[in-house]
C-alpha cells in the first residue's frame, strides 16, 4: 500500500504513470477487501494466538521485511537529485547484496504477513507478490549488469547471495 499511495509523490525525476496509480489504487482495494473479508468473517484463531510461533515468527518477518521496503525505497529515492532522470547505481543497505532490495523486502512482509494470518488468500497475496515483483528484480538485475560496466558482480538479482 506504500508503494501505491505514498511513494509516487516522493519520487524524483520522471513523473510517476498515473495509469499505474489507479490501477495500483484498484488492486489494493480489491486485494484489502479480500483479505479483511476473511479474517473478519471466516478466520477464526485461539485465544493465545498472539503467543503462536506462526503469529510471532510472522510478525517479525513482516516488520522486517516492512523495515527493508521503507529503507530501501529511501535510499532509490536519493540517488537523483531534482529534475535528474538519469540511473545510478543503488548503494548500501541490502542494495549491497541484490539489485531488488526493495522487492525483496516487500516479498518478505507480505510472507510474514501470510504466516501471521494464517490464512489462505493472505498466502494467495503473498504468492502473486512474488511472481509480479520477483521478475522485475531480475530484469532490473540484468539492466543494471548490462548498463554499469562497474555494477557489483557479486549482486544478485532478489535474493542475497543466492537468487
Amino acid at each position: 500500500y506504500l508503494r501505491t499511495f505514498i511513494y509516487p509523490f516522493f519520487t524524483r525525476g520522471r513523473p510517476f504513470p498515473l495509469q499505474l496509480l489507479f490501477f495500483g489504487t484498484l488492486f489494493c482495494i480489491y486485494n484489502g477487501f479480500l483479505q479483511g473479508y476473511y479474517l473478519i468473517y471466516c478466520a477464526e484463531y485461539p485465544n493465545d494466538w498472539c503467543t503462536d510461533i506462526r503469529f510471532t515468527s510472522g510478525l517479525f518477518l513482516f516488520l522486517l521485511g516492512m523495515g527493508i521496503n521503507i529503507h530501501s525505497d529511501l535510499l532509490l529515492r536519493q540517488l537523483r537529485k531534482p529534475g535528474e532522470v538519469t540511473y545510478k547505481i543503488p548503494q548500501g543497505g541490502l542494495f549491497t547484496y541484490v539489485s531488488g532490495a526493495n522487492y525483496f523486502g516487500e516479498i518478505v512482509e507480505w510472507f510474514g504477513f501470510a504466516i501471521a494470518t494464517w490464512s489462505l488468500p493472505a498466502f494467495a497475496f503473498a504468492f502473486f507478490t512474488l511472481c509480479c515483483i520477483g521478475p522485475r528484480a531480475y530484469h532490473h538485475h540484468r539492466y543494471y549488469l548490462k548498463t554499469f560496466t562497474d555494477y557489483p558482480k557479486s549482486r544478485k538479482a532478489l535474493i542475497p547471495f543466492v537468487f
